[in-house]
């Protein structure tokens, strides 16, 4: 692997922003400096002119389902098509998902693993958790071993077993993460409020009736109810994909409690409202929590702009438009958008359009924020010397228009088909290596590693 010399670019960290040069060597970043000079350098080295560039750690998704098979079918953006896509949209690493079996956790790990290997960026997984047994302590002890920081588990989807519905077994699982120093992180919804909801709804199934079944208040409910179990063992917990301003506030009452929230948006929960359901094609743009109304996009907006929620993430789960479009009831219609290309611009529009984040913010929320949470700093997450060489050279003028057309999901829609958005990634560099550059994809499958969580 050659040495690289990227000169002239604005680094960009969650500290400070400058002009300065940067060295790679090999996979790493070896020199950051204002000015080096290429005769300096070891010899071969070649040298990037970043005249008018952003240079950004590179991003990590901290929350997508590549290859997720679920009911029945498989999702459109394979690990190979997942990495493609990634690597235009700027991020290096994403954190995926390794299923429970309900036997040994460790199983499902290496399953998971081995199925992960055409990865062409970097991967680190969270762990599902979705039954507590006698031998769950040594399971976990032994996947902590192998890499992993983070345990997930769901207040809702009893009907496909994910649930775990004793809460001193709940407890429990909360217990022997603390002790094993894991994260827990959570999918709050409260399972008996969707039921009673969707028992009683009077309507007609379309779209239109997920957010009616699967409303706020449920949400709600679900963070006051594990968030009382992390205030009794004193310990953290991490909400995903926060959808609305009743879990935002409730969020806010437990941590006036004392409580350790650290909360995860996505795009879709900041831009986007259940009006899109009510679309012929309103299937597209169900996904689970479902969206919600305007007055959610804002409250969340200003809870990023405040500080108050730490990630955005993606969700990142694509189905095909044919798999979407096959039923209209929300309760077959596949869940999950795509959304791991799109992230990087979306948010630096947010941020130019609205003017409360600058770059140094965003770099938190995209990359050092999921980096620092989940173990992978000071590996990822950071343009710093000896940190890997995951670097993304990012145009902030560009003014580009996000679409089927344009970007690069085996689902072949956005759902923001159409919008404008400001700032464009040019160059992605994986450990040192270019793995897109100028619009040309130069992914290698396979080339992607397993990121272990050190905590």
């Amino acid at each position: 692997m050659g040495n690289i010399l990227i000169q002239n670019g604005l680094l960009v960290d969650t500290e400070w922003t400058k002009h300065a040069d940067l060295l790679i060597e090999g996979s790493k970043i070896k020199r950051i400096a204002h000015r080096i000079y290429q005769e300096d350098c070891p010899e071969g080295t070649s040298v990037v002119h970043a005249d008018g560039l952003c240079i950004l750690p590179g991003i990590i998704d901290a929350h997508t389902h590549f290859h997720l098979v679920s009911r029945g079918t498989v999702t459109a953006d394979s690990f190979i098509e997942g990495s493609r896509l990634a690597a235009f949209g700027g991020v290096t690493t994403v954190i995926d998902f390794a299923d429970d079996n309900k036997v040994s956790l460790d199983e499902s790990l290496s399953l998971r693993l081995s199925e992960m290997r055409d990865m062409a960026i970097d991967y680190a997984l969270h762990q599902g958790v979705y039954k507590y047994r006698d031998t769950l302590k040594d399971e976990l002890k032994r996947v902590k071993e192998r890499g992993i920081g983070t345990i997930k588990i769901f207040t809702t989807y009893k009907d496909i077993g994910y649930l775990v519905e004793k809460r001193d077994e709940l407890k429990a699982i909360f217990s022997i993460c603390k002790e094993l120093g894991l994260m827990v992180s959570v999918h709050s919804e409260d399972d008996k409020i969707i039921t009673e909801r969707t028992a009683s709804y009077k309507g007609e199934w379309k779209p239109s009736a997920h957010s009616d079944i699967r409303p706020a208040e449920a949400e709600k409910e679900a963070i006051k109810y594990v968030a009382s179990i992390a205030q009794e063992l004193d310990m953290p917990v991490y909400i995903v994909h926060l959808s609305s301003k009743e879990g935002l506030e409730e969020a806010r009452d437990m941590r006036e409690k004392g409580v350790r929230i650290i909360l995860e948006t996505t795009p879709t929960y900041l831009f986007l409202n259940r009006s899109l359901l009510e679309r012929d094609d309103g299937a597209l743009f169900v996904m689970t929590p479902p969206l919600r109304t305007k007055e959610d996009n804002d409250a969340l907006k200003d809870a990023v702009e405040n500080g108050e929620i730490q990630i955005i993430a993606t969700d990142h789960c694509a189905f095909t438009r044919e798999q979407k479009l096959k039923e209209q009831d929300p309760r077959k219609i596949l869940p999950g958008i795509p959304g791991t290309e799109e992230l990087l611009p979306l948010i630096h529009t947010f941020s130019v359009s609205e003017g409360n984040l600058n770059l140094s913010q965003i770099v938190n929320l995209l990359s050092t924020g999921p980096a620092k949470e989940f173990g992978l700093y000071p590996k990822k997450g950071i343009l710093r010397e000896g940190s890997d060489a995951d670097i993304v050279l990012f145009d902030p003028d560009e003014s580009w228009t996000l679409s089927k057309d344009t970007l690069h999901s085996a689902s072949g829609y956005t759902a923001y088909e159409g919008v404008t958005v400001t700032g464009k990634v040019v160059m992605t560099y994986l450990r040192g290596r270019l793995i897109m550059g100028d619009g040309i994809y130069l992914g290698l499958k396979g080339d992607g590693q397993f990121v272990k969580a050190e905590r």
